[in-house]
């Protein structure tokens, strides 16, 4: 395995939950800095959320605060993305990244390697 696979994604109603997992690889996967990214139709793909490695310090985009967040189990190499009150601005293919370095970025060009991408659709 040389990238993240990311499992779920679907049709949630505004206002649900909806969980995306993403397993990562390598023997450092513990330091790696783990992200989540997401891109809409015709808008360039921003940053979601990221915890560092080893620390595993959080952090979140402000549209997100407070509704997402990013479980690590690390014995699994297993990140998660929890999205709870799912809003019509929040629609858009999820991305996990996976960084060699402990350092977490809001740049996806700052992401070594990518899961395949999980659609996911917010209906009203």
């Amino acid at each position: 395995q040389v990238q993240p696979v990311e499992f779920g994604g679907g049709l949630v109603q505004a206002g649900g939950s909806l969980r995306l997992s993403c397993r990562g690889f390598g023997f450092a996967f513990g330091r790696n800095a783990m992200g989540w990214f997401r891109q809409a139709p015709g808008k360039e793909r921003e940053y979601v959320a990221t915890i560092a490695g080893s620390g595993g310090r959080l952090f979140y985009a402000d549209s997100v605060k407070g509704r997402f967040t990013i479980p690590r189990d690390k014995s699994e190499k297993m990140v998660y993305l929890q999205m709870d009150r799912l809003e019509p601005e929040d629609p858009a293919v999820y991305y996990c990244s996976q960084s060699v370095t402990p350092y977490t970025s809001t740049r996806p060009e700052d992401s070594d390697h990518w899961g395949q991408g999980a659609q996911v659709t917010v209906s009203s």
